[in-house]
């Protein structure tokens, strides 16, 4: 079958290019004047767990309350640091500590002034709650000094510390002193942040709504990925929870959405031929099986490179996206648009299709018919139809199988449950470090639990690198240990649709839509 590789980058970059481009002129229509006011109905497929960004890594919270919340910095369409919350930043000479000058005249959504206190507590829950926190930022401290400045003191120089901080994924929301204090293990209660729109409703297994945050203060330098700057001139969002793939596609071609996330691949041609709606394609980071190494055959290597060793990716891949131009069989964990850390290492170990030497890794894990167990849901398509290939493929080379489906929400539960599964599907973006795949650091303890303490003294030695050829040298040292060690297997790089009535403009795309700067005609 052809590869893909070039073409997928080319796209990609088309794509990404197209995306920059409708946001630095997303403030007009084609008319020349700025369409305010209507409201956004957006046929979203996962229900989100929870609206609290601090306790899970689910897409569903990140994509919504992206729009409730805003961080100290965050990161532009090229993975560039920029600052949001902060008007600057700097760094000491030795890397241990990191100055931030606050904006004027920030407000929360209840009215009151963004305060220095506020920052704090918002960032000592922060690194107490999220994996990278706890994993990087246990000992650090932050504090006030004066009016406008947090300060950010830390042992050790770590010379990712404003990326960390600027994680899309587990964000580091700031949000009123109080609401911190208040939150439980379950989190906070109360949605406040300083976004462009304010949280209003959350219905269960329905919808999320938002409102225009009218006080909201907007940065003037140019809108490219979260950072820069974001208009809201809908007046409402409202994200709809609409699982079955068949009426998310139904409803943005008679018009009852204006957007539509994850539509299936099979349907693009399709609504192609619809002058009503427009298709956006964007990279999305790749998707896998991530093992359960806590207990279980699984916590074997051997049985984790049987596995690797089974598979067969392309054939996984075309199931998922069903045409060749929406993946790339590519085994890095960073893509090759990411020069500054792109490795080949580990290459030899992607893609084996090998089903007599997953058979004989098979018995050296001692394999004794063990019924696997393999957590997927259809809130994702491309996670389902993957699941079921690998089952088959599994199957192929001896090993008894269960294939669990559930709705998203399920799935994010039960594989905290070392119990309860040995594989279960899922996807990551795309990374702008190392450290910020969860499934890396064993201090992390996200569902699968890995533990390798070779990869977590690379993890380390990255982190602190004086520079950054040598933080490259150790990483590719840590992609190799990854294929040897093997927390989760690598599909292949993806891309995703998300389409929009031909009315919609100004929609931006980064790990996931972004809603501010869109106007409805």
């Amino acid at each position: 079958m052809k590869k893909v590789g070039l073409f997928f980058l080319m796209l990609i970059l088309a794509v990404s290019l197209a995306a920059c481009s409708s946001e630095e002129s997303g403030t007009d229509n084609k008319d020349g004047e700025t369409a305010v006011g209507g409201e956004l109905q957006v046929a979203y497929n996962a229900q989100p767990p929870t609206l609290d960004p601090l306790l899970t890594t689910a897409v569903a919270t990140r994509d919504v309350m992206r729009h409730v919340y805003e961080t100290l910095v965050t990161v532009n369409q090229k993975f560039e640091v920029k600052p949001m919350l902060a008007k600057s930043y700097e760094v000491s000479e030795d890397g241990k500590t990191i100055t931030f000058e606050l904006r004027d005249g920030i407000k929360f959504h209840n009215g009151e002034e963004m305060l220095p206190e506020d920052v704090v507590a918002s960032m000592n829950r922060w690194k107490e709650s999220t994996t990278l926190g706890k994993s990087y930022f246990a000992d650090a401290v932050f504090s006030s000094s004066g009016e406008k400045t947090i300060v950010l003191e830390m042992k050790q120089p770590l010379s990712t510390a404003l990326a960390m901080l600027a994680d899309p994924g587990q964000a580091a929301i700031i949000t009123p002193k109080e609401i911190n204090e208040a939150a439980t293990e379950q989190g906070i209660t109360e949605y406040i942040g300083t976004g462009p729109y304010k949280f209003v409703e959350w219905k269960t297994d329905q919808y999320v709504h938002l409102d225009k945050f009218t006080e909201y203060q907007s940065l003037d330098s140019e809108s490219s990925g979260l950072a820069g700057k974001k208009e809201g001139f809908v007046d409402d969002i409202y994200f709809q929870f609409v699982a079955d793939a068949s009426t998310r596609l139904s409803g943005i071609q008679t018009g009852e959405y204006d957007i539509a996330n994850a539509i299936p691949f099979d349907n693009a041609e399709q609504l192609e031929a619809n002058e009503d709606v427009v298709n956006h394609i964007d990279h999305n980071g790749f998707n896998g099986v991530v093992f359960n190494k806590k207990t279980g055959f699984f916590a074997d290597v051997n049985a984790r490179q049987a596995v690797n060793a089974a598979l067969d990716e392309e054939e996984i891949l075309m199931a998922s996206f069903t045409n060749e131009n929406f993946y790339e069989l590519e085994h890095g964990l960073m893509i090759k648009d990411q020069v500054e850390w792109y490795s080949e290492a580990g290459k030899d170990q992607y893609n084996q299709n090998d089903p007599e030497k997953a058979k004989q890794l098979l018995e050296k894990a001692g394999y004794n018919g063990e019924e696997i167990v393999i957590l997927a849901s259809r809130d994702y398509e491309d996670h389902y139809n993957a699941a079921v290939v690998v089952q088959q493929q599994l199957e192929k080379v001896g090993m008894k199988t269960k294939l669990d489906v559930y709705d998203w929400a399920t799935v994010l539960q039960r594989r905290a449950d070392e119990k309860a599964y040995d594989i279960f599907v899922t996807g990551f973006p795309t990374e702008p470090i190392p450290a910020k795949y969860v499934f890396l650091d064993s201090a992390n303890q996200w569902p699968g639990w890995t533990n390798s303490p070779e990869m977590d003294q690379l993890l380390d030695q990255i982190n602190t690198a004086s520079s950054q050829e040598e933080a490259q040298e150790y990483f590719a040292q840590l992609q190799e240990e990854f294929y040897n060690y093997l927390p989760m297997i690598k599909f292949g790089n993806k891309t995703t649709i998300t389409s929009t009535r031909s009315n919609i403009e100004g929609m931006g795309f980064l790990q996931g839509i972004t809603l501010w700067n869109v106007q409805k005609k």
